[in-house]
């Protein structure tokens, strides 16, 4: 028994969590046991180095330090949440993987993509998502959005949204080659849409998936 693992992927503002539980609940009403999860995040060790990462006060990490720092959280999100979710047939909807790290650390930051990739297989003993959906946005926009979040309390300013918009330009361009490099895995969603427009359109996508796995293992 096999079940799906989806992600979320996308830089600050585009929505990714608000469509997740958008589509966490439609899959609970279709029947579908679903598990939501976040990287990094999803364990208690997980929420600690979360905490660690985006706190104002870690300013000085070294990015090698925050590279692996993300790895460490995904290495025991996959062991203790992701693995044994999709054994038992769970759809796992998880806001962010290994594609944030590319295209944070790697784009981003501009470590070097090869050992980035290494190590996300080495965390995840080569599990790979069946599906991303990438919500795409211009990120002067997505900073905004993140801009009256904060203001009206619903957020606070993490140390990676303080970033200038040129590193956020970069993580666009950078999750956009992916979804280039791997046609078949990404789905690009124009996150400017309106809510109802995005949630029909990622609706689509799960279903079609759903449909494909019911076929192949018919």
């Amino acid at each position: 028994m096999t079940g799906l693992f989806i992600t979320f992927e996308g830089g600050e503002g585009s929505g990714k969590t608000t469509h997740l539980k958008s589509l966490a609940h439609y899959l609970r009403d279709l029947g579908d046991e679903v598990v939501e999860t976040r990287d990094p995040g999803g364990t208690t060790i997980g929420k600690e180095i979360r905490t660690l990462l985006l706190s104002p006060e870690s300013a000085a990490t070294s990015d090698s330090a925050e590279l692996l720092l993300y790895e460490a959280s995904r290495a025991q999100l996959v062991r203790e949440v992701i693995t044994p979710a999709i054994t038992r047939g769970a759809v796992v909807l998880c806001d962010r993987f290994t594609d944030s790290t590319l295209a944070y650390q790697g784009f981003g930051r501009g470590l070097d993509q090869d050992l980035i990739r290494q190590l996300n297989h080495f965390v995840t003993g080569g599990l790979g998502p069946d599906l991303t959906i990438l919500l795409d946005l211009h990120p002067r926009v997505g900073l905004e959005r993140c801009t009256r979040s904060i203001r009206a309390g619903r957020a606070f300013r993490d140390r990676i949204a303080a970033e200038p918009l040129a590193f956020h330009q970069k993580i666009r361009e950078g999750y956009l080659t992916l979804a280039r490099e791997e046609p078949d895995r990404f789905r690009v969603i124009d996150a400017s849409l309106s809510v109802a427009q995005i949630e029909a359109a990622i609706k689509d996508e799960v279903l079609h998936l759903k449909r494909s796995r019911f076929t192949v293992h018919s």
